[in-house]
C-alpha cells in the first residue's frame, strides 16, 4: 500500500518531465521555423539576462555556452559575445557546439593597451581562433566622441593611443586569421575611421559596420555603410528611431523595420562588397540617447565639421520624427525583459522575411 503513492508521484514526474522535454523540443522547434542568418549581440539580452541573474545568482546569460544556447533556441544565426580567455579545450567544444547548431560565433574583445598588455590580447585572440570565430569585434577610442573629450587635443590624443593599439594588434590578427573588426562607435567619422584602415593596410583588420552610430555624428547612415562595406569584417545591424528635442534629437535603437533607416539598401550594399560577412543584431532596450548638436561641448571636437551635415540631419530628424520611442527605465525590470524579448523577436522576424536573412 505504501508503495502506491510513491508510484503515482514517480509517475506524476514522469508525465512532467515528458511534458517538458516535449514543451522545450517545440519550442526549438518553433525556433528553427523562424530562424534567421542574423545573429545576436549579447548587448540585445542584457534584461533578460539580469532576470535570470536574480533568479539564479551564479547563471550568467553572457556565458558563451548559455549565450550560444539562447540564441539558436530564440532562432538567431549566430552570437557575438566576450569569450574571454577560455582553456582550448573548452573553446573547441564551444566551436563543435556551434557547428552542431549551425550558429556561427564571433568574438568581443579589447585590443591591447600597449605593449604590456598584448599578451592577455593574445590569448583572447587564440580563444576567439579555437572557438571558430569568423570575427573579433573591438573599438578603439573611448566613450561617445561628444560626451567623453573636452579638447580636441584630447580626442586626438586617444586617437593615436587606438592607432597604436591597431599596430600592436595587427601582427597577431594576421598571425591567428582571426580578422579585427572594429566598431564606428561615435567615435571617428567616416574619412577619419577609412584613412586609418588605409595606414594599418591590414587585410584582418577592418569594420564592424554598426548601421546607426555615425547617425549621431551627422553623417548620412547609407554613405556610412557604403564607406565601411570594403572594410567589412562584421555587421551591427540595427535600426533607428529620431525625434527632436531643446537640445539637438534623440536616438534611439528599435525594431528593425521601425525606424528610419533603408535597411534594405544596407543590406544589399554589404552582401554585394562582402558576401560572406556576418550580421548581427545589436538592439539595445534602453531609453533614447540625447545628441545635443545645439550645445557648444557637442562641438568641440568637430571644429571643420561642415554645416551642410548638420542641415540635412536636423532635416531627417524633421521628416522622420518618432512617435514610437521607447522608455524603459521606469518599468519594472521584468517588464523590461518581456520589451527587450519583443524587440529581439520583432526584428529576427523581420530579417527573416524582409531582408533575406535566412
Amino acid at each position: 500500500m505504501s508503495s502506491e503513492p510513491q508510484r503515482r508521484e514517480f509517475l506524476a514526474g514522469s508525465i512532467a518531465s515528458v511534458a517538458a522535454l516535449a514543451s522545450r523540443a517545440a519550442a526549438e522547434a518553433d525556433a528553427q521555423k523562424s530562424g534567421t542568418t542574423l545573429g545576436l549581440v549579447t548587448y540585445c539580452c542584457r534584461l533578460r539576462g539580469n532576470v535570470l541573474n536574480r533568479k539564479d545568482a551564479s547563471f550568467r546569460l553572457t556565458d558563451p555556452f548559455e549565450f550560444l544556447e539562447h540564441c539558436h533556441k530564440v532562432g538567431a544565426g549566430g552570437m557575438q559575445v566576450d569569450l574571454g580567455t577560455l582553456e582550448l579545450n573548452l573553446a573547441s567544444q564551444l566551436r563543435d557546439r556551434a557547428s552542431d547548431l549551425g550558429v556561427f560565433v564571433e568574438a568581443i574583445l579589447s585590443v591591447p593597451k600597449d605593449q604590456g598588455d598584448l599578451d592577455r590580447f593574445t590569448r583572447a585572440m587564440q580563444t576567439a581562433a579555437a572557438a571558430g570565430a569568423t570575427a573579433a569585434r573591438t573599438t578603439i577610442i573611448p566613450g561617445r566622441r561628444y560626451e567623453y573629450f573636452d579638447s580636441l587635443e584630447m580626442f586626438r590624443e586617444f586617437e593615436t593611443r587606438g592607432r597604436r593599439s591597431l599596430e600592436l594588434a595587427a601582427p597577431v590578427a594576421e598571425k591567428l586569421k582571426v580578422p579585427l573588426a572594429v566598431e564606428n562607435h561615435k567615435d571617428h567619422r567616416n574619412a577619419e575611421r577609412v584613412a586609418l584602415f588605409e595606414q594599418i593596410s591590414s587585410e584582418f583588420v577592418g569594420a564592424c559596420v554598426d548601421t546607426g552610430n555615425s547617425i549621431a555624428l551627422l553623417e548620412d547612415p547609407v554613405e556610412t555603410v557604403e564607406a565601411f562595406a570594403p572594410w567589412a569584417h562584421s555587421v551591427h545591424l540595427k535600426d533607428q528611431a529620431v525625434r527632436p528635442y531643446a537640445d539637438g534629437f534623440l536616438l534611439a535603437d528599435i525594431p528593425l523595420g521601425q525606424g528610419c533607416l533603408d535597411l534594405k539598401k544596407m543590406v544589399s550594399i554589404l552582401r554585394t562588397r562582402k558576401p560572406n560577412v556576418n550580421f548581427n543584431l545589436e538592439l539595445i532596450t534602453r531609453d533614447p540617447l540625447q545628441v545635443p548638436t545645439h550645445s557648444a561641448k557637442y562641438w568641440t571636437t568637430f571644429p571643420t565639421l561642415p554645416a551642410k551635415d548638420l542641415a540635412r540631419t536636423l532635416r531627417m530628424v524633421r521628416d522622420h520624427s518618432a512617435e514610437n520611442l521607447q522608455y524603459v527605465s521606469k518599468l519594472p525590470l521584468d517588464q523590461q525583459a518581456e520589451l527587450e524579448d519583443a524587440n529581439v523577436k520583432e526584428s529576427l522576424d523581420y530579417a527573416r522575411m524582409e531582408l533575406g536573412l535566412r
